[in-house]
């Protein structure tokens, strides 16, 4: 029997190619987890003892704190030894070398601190980077080698006196992970970066205090947004912050927004799309707005040509830059 001929092929509706892209995102939400699960996060390390809050940033209290972190950082690297996880003692016993300054620290669950690059005693301009996915006490280096490369940047390029705190407050996700794909560990992560900022600006009144935030770091820096005491906000390797506007993070702060032009997030598709009740995913998946669209509402600075981890790279245009936010000045423009 002839076939009959065939009409034009009609193009997919953008509903169905937008079921179709959330059904994939769904299943690898689903089938990566296994490869976060190898993350090391189960070396054991003794809780951390109490800390009071920092109530004056003095020269004598921030070394007392930094004389307990330092202790804290030794006695996680004391039992990473006795488990055998020889990468994280090495690791530990270079965070516990003198001059390094934590002002908390636990080993536990991957790692939590928060680390002051430069004089916080004496800062007036203070930027609190907070990091994406993949970051932990093992891979921990190159978070530091950032806060390092944006204190060299303020104070040599700009003249500030400055202090840089690399924040590791939270449990990141791996890249591809059902975590990394919902804002469930942002929104766990937020009332930890809120009570950090409130201790930071309680005891630098008149610092001016920005925070920086990486890929899923934005994600938590706008859970944690609301009423935050801070001056600026900026947003780099963003997959969104979930939300839609710059109105909805209720913030006073200033929101910058940059994404270099190799990111390979920059390719991400921009989406929310609510779960049922008790998902295995959480309650809602993606990240909403991209926060470089003018919709969106944020101020935008030029992040030059580089990838999802050039941002802080020494004599990078998105270092400079990030530091003139950091600042209070006007970023350069392209």
């Amino acid at each position: 029997m002839a076939r009959l001929p065939r009409g034009p092929r009609r193009a997919p509706s953008r509903g169905r190619l937008r079921r179709t892209l959330l059904a994939a995102l769904v299943t690898v939400a689903v089938a990566v987890p296994v490869a976060g699960a190898a993350r090391p996060v189960d070396v054991p390390a003794p809780a951390p003892a109490p800390a009071a809050p920092l109530v004056a940033a003095t020269s004598a209290e921030l070394a007392a704190r930094y004389a307990a972190g330092r202790q804290e950082v030794r006695a996680a690297e004391r039992s990473a030894e006795e488990y055998g996880a020889h990468r994280r003692a090495a690791a530990l016993r270079a965070m516990a070398a003198d001059g390094r300054q934590f002002l908390a620290f636990d080993g536990r669950d991957g790692g939590r601190g928060a680390e002051v690059v430069g004089d916080l005693a004496r800062a007036g301009r203070i930027a609190v980077l907070v990091p994406g996915a993949d970051t932990d006490l093992d891979r921990y280096g190159r978070f530091r080698a950032g806060a390092v490369a944006l204190h060299h940047e303020l104070r040599s390029a700009l003249g500030a006196r400055a202090a840089v705190v690399a924040w590791l407050g939270y449990r990141t996700p791996a890249t591809g992970s059902t975590a990394s794909l919902t804002p469930g560990r942002a929104e766990r992560a937020a009332p930890a970066l809120r009570a950090f900022v409130g201790e930071l600006r309680a005891a630098k009144r008149g610092a001016r205090i920005t925070l920086v935030c990486h890929s899923y770091g934005s994600v938590v820096c706008a859970r944690a947004s609301s009423g935050l005491p801070v001056d600026a906000l900026v947003l780099y390797g963003s997959p969104g912050t979930g939300s839609d506007t710059v109105a909805d993070l209720h913030t006073r702060a200033a929101v910058w927004a940059g994404r270099g032009t190799a990111d390979w997030i920059g390719d991400v598709p921009h989406f929310r799309l609510p779960l049922l009740p008790g998902s295995a995913l959480g309650f809602e998946l993606g990240f909403g707005e991209d926060p470089l669209d003018p919709a969106f509402g944020a101020r935008s600075f030029d992040a030059g040509d580089g990838g999802h981890s050039d941002y802080l790279v020494p004599g990078s245009v998105p270092l400079a830059n990030i530091a003139r936010i950091a600042d209070g000045r006007e970023p350069g423009r392209a």
